[in-house]
């Protein structure tokens, strides 16, 4: 198993239990669980963990609330949108009309997702012919197509060629595959009254003259004007219909009004009723009937030519974008030969906001081509970093940890923490471990130097020109190199930084070692009613080892203390502005350090 490199994780106070109180007196309710688990330690196992554990660099610090906010808590708002590949700013109206995909000449290709670029698709001239020219000096024209340069993919394939270079998305809208054209509403219109005037036949009417069938939207718009012609005529016949229009079909009075006249019941009288007449459904294309073709021997056939190869997978179906053109309408597109180019989808700048008081804590540039941030808190910036490495200590004949090698199990490790304060005020760091790491393999953890201060965020010049042993020394004391570590006394010292040493001593894998843990909490209720009853044994968990479990984790409870100056209206005497305000932070964080040998 791969080596773990020591890391450390800090907790979100978002998912903190503490944070629920109880809302009845039942101790048996959830909510008064969680308020009684509030004082244990923090369980890195637990399955909430994983929602509240970030490294520092992906946390942010809200300055009013002085709290750390991670990605799940924040609130988000969009500041912009834009293409990713041609970096094309789209207003959020065209969002709404046109949909959440470029509408330029950005294209994925639909087989390796590659970036797809225009070329030219004319026939070379052939060279053994006396009128032949210079192929690369002759001007570039149409046809156009879309080549992928990753994977050779061409629209070719399905058939589709473009007139211009530009404004490819609104070309092929007009296409389906194969080449054949896709007839807008207007010339379908248009074209029907031709066919109608020159006694053509009601089928091709509804086609409109088009070869390749009626489509979702135009079969759509002939269902809306069948419809629509169907409640003019109800209206004409004096039934009270006549603000139907106006309120639009998605009113409930509209909709009570259909429904009457589809199941025949009166809206005022007898007399009323009468006049009512049926509604009935589409029999032709012209009126938006498409008969389905359950017919698939064609599809049969291609699968037994091109094999499961040249079908499509689920990912390849979810990026395909909707075809209004698309002439299977029982059944989406099943083969590779069947696929689109893919516009690009949209992409977002957006701000980022305290859940709790609303202040903005991260901000974009609204500029597409930067990357630069208006405003962005950090939580690095304010929250002291910590860093763990095993301890080499210099002409020591012990144990020593290669990082690179598992933990050995019951023999003490000896680490070096390290705390780098961000901040240009001196903090007070206060320290809080269980002594057992919580889960079955407890392993001991002891912290020799639990509480220390840490120096300010100086200028390093500033630090240069002191004339004092504060710059850097171990123990305490400078210049012995054999110092051994000592309980209360810190490692290491420098500018802006301080290291501790914390002894762990893993725990054993073995699963025949394990102790019945007693019940205290059992125990101390029965001192309390002055009863005496014999313990109850609890039954030990020997199952196989499960997934991580050899992980080891250290739970740690870290508070910052520090003060600033007082910000207030009344701070007129001198005495007032030399006020100081103090200021706390309290987190759990959790100290990766390995994974602990088996046997």
């Amino acid at each position: 198993m791969s080596p773990i490199t020591p890391y450390t994780y800090f907790q979100c106070p978002c998912s903190d239990s503490s944070l629920f109180r109880p809302g009845d007196g039942s101790p048996s309710s959830p909510k008064n669980r969680d308020f009684e688990n509030a004082d244990r330690p923090f369980d890195p196992r637990a399955p909430r963990a994983n929602y509240s554990l970030y490294p520092l660099e992906h946390l942010l610090y809200c300055e009013d609330c002085h709290e750390i906010r991670c990605p799940r808590c924040i609130a988000e708002e969009i500041v912009t949108f834009y293409c990713p590949n041609c970096l094309f700013e789209v207003p959020s109206s065209n969002i709404k009309s046109e949909g959440n995909r470029c509408t330029r000449s950005c294209f994925q290709c639909p087989v390796c997702i590659g970036p797809l670029s225009v070329t030219s698709f004319e026939t070379q001239p052939d060279p053994n012919l006396l009128a032949a020219q210079d192929p690369s000096a002759a001007p570039h024209g149409g046809p156009y197509v879309l080549n992928c340069s990753y994977c050779n993919w061409s629209s070719n394939e399905i058939g589709v060629k473009f007139d211009k270079s530009n404004a490819i998305h609104g070309q092929l809208a007009k296409q389906r595959n194969g080449g054949t054209t896709r007839l807008t509403a207007k010339e379908r219109k248009e074209r029907r009254k031709e066919l109608v005037q020159s006694g053509g036949t009601a089928q091709a009417a509804g086609h409109g003259g088009d070869e390749g069938g009626i489509d979702v939207e135009t079969q759509f718009a002939n269902l809306k004007h069948f419809y629509h012609n169907q409640l003019n005529d109800s209206t004409s016949g004096g039934n009270g219909l006549s603000g139907l229009g106006d309120l639009g079909f998605s009113s409930p009075t509209s909709l009570s009004r259909i429904m009457s006249i589809y199941t025949g019941g009166s809206l005022h009288d007898k007399k009323s009723k009468s006049r009512i007449g049926s509604m009935r459904e589409a029999l032709e294309e012209d009126e938006g009937l498409i008969v389905a073709d359950l017919d698939e021997s064609t599809a049969v056939e291609q699968l037994r030519l091109e094999g499961l190869a040249g079908t499509i997978d689920a990912e390849q179906l979810q990026n395909q974008p909707p075809n209004l053109g698309e002439p299977h309408l029982h059944g989406r597109t099943r083969f590779t030969s069947e696929l689109r180019p893919i516009p690009y989808l949209l992409r977002t700048k957006r701000s980022k906001r305290c859940p709790v008081c609303r202040h903005i804590i991260s901000k974009p540039e609204a500029k597409i081509q930067t990357t630069r941030f208006r405003i962005r808190l950090i939580a690095g910036n304010y929250v002291p970093s910590i860093t763990i490495r095993p301890l080499m200590l210099p002409g020591s004949s012990g144990f020593v940890q290669h990082p690179d090698q598992p933990l050995q199990p019951l023999r003490p490790i000896q680490y070096m923490l390290t705390f780098k304060n961000p901040i240009f005020e001196t903090v007070k760091i206060s320290l809080a471990t269980p002594s057992r790491t919580p889960g079955r393999f407890a392993s001991k953890v002891t912290v020799l130097c639990p509480q220390f201060e840490i120096d300010a965020n100086t200028d390093v010049w500033d630090e240069a020109l002191k004339d004092d042993n504060r710059r850097r020394r171990k123990g305490e004391e400078s210049g012995n190199p054999h110092q051994q570590p000592e309980v209360g006394k810190i490692w290491e010292r420098g500018r802006n930084w301080v290291s501790i040493v914390v002894e762990v001593v893993p725990a054993s894998l073995r699963v025949d070692l394990l102790d019945a843990p007693e019940d205290d909490e059992e125990e101390e209720g029965q001192e309390e009613e002055g009863e005496k009853k014999p313990k109850r044994k609890v039954e030990v968990d020997r199952s196989p080892l499960r997934e991580d479990e050899d992980l080891l984790e250290i739970p740690m409870f870290v508070r910052v203390e520090w003060e600033v100056d007082a910000v207030g209206e009344d701070l007129g005497s001198t005495r007032d502005k030399e006020a100081k305000e103090k200021r706390e932070l309290a987190y759990w964080c959790v100290l990766g350090l390995g994974r602990v040998a088996q046997g």
